[in-house]
């Protein structure tokens, strides 16, 4: 007569079948994580193009609705409307990044010329343009005989251009 041994555990399929499924799991998270991260960076940068254009609002309602840098008002981007509407009571304005941004004026251009700006090598995350005579159509700022509108652009990390106007 022979004894049956009762002992109790887990074959070798099922602890490698567990280990694979557990593998696929920490797989989709880390290639779904920078996509995600990606993602919220990149809406902050909307969000402070919005706050850029509401800023400039209140400048212009500040300055006899000039621009900056323009001969009405004489004053600088950066110099003046960054540090002196963004940037109050120890406000910052930087890219997600952590670098500031940098304000690039361009003259109004055609969407084709628009898009021959966006590949650009100098446009580069952190850098805002800031077309006046513009507005945006999409992606794409365009022409507009009006000396108050202002498209404000940026290129987003994930893909694409990111345009906003007032």
């Amino acid at each position: 007569m022979s004894k049956k041994s009762n002992i109790k555990g887990f074959t070798i399929i099922e602890v490698v079948l567990v280990l694979a499924i557990a593998g696929l799991i920490f797989l989709m998270v880390f290639v779904a994580l920078p996509a995600l991260q990606r993602s919220q960076r990149d809406t902050q940068r909307r969000d402070d193009m919005a706050r850029f254009l509401s800023q400039l609002t209140q400048f212009q309602a500040n300055n006899n609705n000039g621009i900056p840098g323009s001969g009405s008002t004489g004053k600088k981007w950066n110099d003046d409307f960054v540090d002196k509407y963004l940037r109050v009571g120890g406000d910052k304005f930087q890219d997600p990044s952590g670098a500031d941004y940098v304000v690039q004026t361009a003259k109004a251009c055609t969407v084709s010329e628009c898009k021959q700006l966006s590949q650009d090598e100098d446009y580069k995350n952190g850098y805002i343009r800031v077309l006046t005579n513009a507005t945006c159509s999409g992606e794409d700022p365009v022409y507009n005989a009006s000396k108050l509108k202002v498209a404000v652009t940026y290129k987003l990390e994930g893909s694409g251009i990111y345009c906003a106007s007032n």
